[in-house]
């Protein structure tokens, strides 16, 4: 018999600071740039090739 699950939410609010605010923006716009070069080569193989390109063939092009 399993155990029941526990569902737990939480949620955080914060305010930061100019500077902050400017670093965490550069840091997600970064983020993004990164995810779409990964779905970019991804989707490219499946078109051309049809070839599934997995989380660890994505991370060795992404840090070649």
């Amino acid at each position: 018999m399993t155990a029941p699950r526990v569902k737990r939410a939480f949620k955080y609010r914060f305010y930061p600071t100019d500077a902050q605010a400017a670093e965490l923006s550069r840091t997600f716009g970064c983020v993004r740039k990164v995810y779409n070069l990964a779905l970019e080569a991804r989707t490219e193989a499946w078109r051309s090739r049809r070839e599934r390109v997995g989380y660890n063939a994505t991370s060795a092009m992404l840090t070649a």
